[in-house]
């Protein structure tokens, strides 16, 4: 059986020689600045279930419940700050040896931790603003926070009356196409793929590492869990990202 020093090993073989690394990011790697992930024991989505699009947009108790819910997750992220795996993405950067990252978090911890905006493609949106499903006027998401501890129950957008919500993709909600093509566009280009804390469970994020294989470009996984591509897998390491990817990043 392979050990964690041999698979780090390979690992940094492979960041060494890597000019163009896309990274792919889930909630594990945010787990470690303490917001809760989907499914962990005990996750405030275990105890209060999300929330999906249409619901929202048709039913007044499914906003109720997902403004009940979304305050201590809020509260949450604007605590959180990031921690050394989202630094070591962002040493990546400066070396200029990285495209880009692709999150499926919606915390705005890459862009905390130093990473310029442009290089950050965040697939399922972003919980520091508030967005209208009518108009898509966006909002400081603090300002809407206000107004929901205050007393509203289901707000809605002072421009044109439409239902707010935080500018996140909901469950059942399309990933915008800009974004899932500027994603596309750099697994294409990319060198090395990196999986950083994601299950690759949920789609459409869960299908670009394979765009990255079909061109037999190398694979790292880095995941407290087994998943669904580690047999495909370069190297995938079942540890924490906060203390993977310091070390394969330090060696450059």
């Amino acid at each position: 059986m392979i050990t964690l020093q041999e698979q780090l090993y390979d690992a940094t073989e492979l960041v060494q020689h890597a000019r163009h690394i896309v990274a792919l990011t889930g909630a594990g790697i945010s787990t470690e600045s303490g917001i809760p992930d989907f499914r962990s024991p005990g996750s405030i989505w275990q105890q209060h279930p999300p929330v999906s699009y249409h619901d929202f947009l048709h039913k007044p108790e499914a906003r109720q419940s997902y403004w009940a819910t979304r305050g201590s997750l809020t509260k949450r992220v604007m605590e959180a700050r990031p921690n050394t795996a989202h630094r070591a993405l962002v040493q990546l950067e400066r070396r200029q040896r990285l495209l880009g990252v692709i999150t499926q978090n919606f915390d705005g911890l890459h862009q905390d931790a130093g990473h310029l905006p442009e290089r950050v493609i965040e697939l399922h949106g972003t919980s520091r603003f508030a967005a209208c499903t009518l108009c898509g006027t966006r909002s400081p998401m603090s300002d809407l926070q206000q107004r929901i501890d205050a007393g509203e129950v289901d707000p809605c957008c002072p421009q044109c009356g439409g239902f707010l919500k935080a500018a996140t993709i909901l469950f059942g909600q399309r990933v915008p196409a800009r974004d899932l093509t500027r994603a596309k566009e750099i697994c294409e280009e990319c060198d090395l793929f990196l999986v950083i804390g994601s299950s690759l469970k949920v789609t459409p994020a869960s299908t670009l590492p394979r765009l990255a294989l079909k061109r037999n470009v190398p694979l790292i996984i880095v995941n407290l869990q087994p998943t669904t591509l580690d047999a495909h897998a370069d190297v995938a390491i079942h540890e924490k990202a906060g203390i993977i990817l310091p070390q394969l990043v330090n060696i450059l």
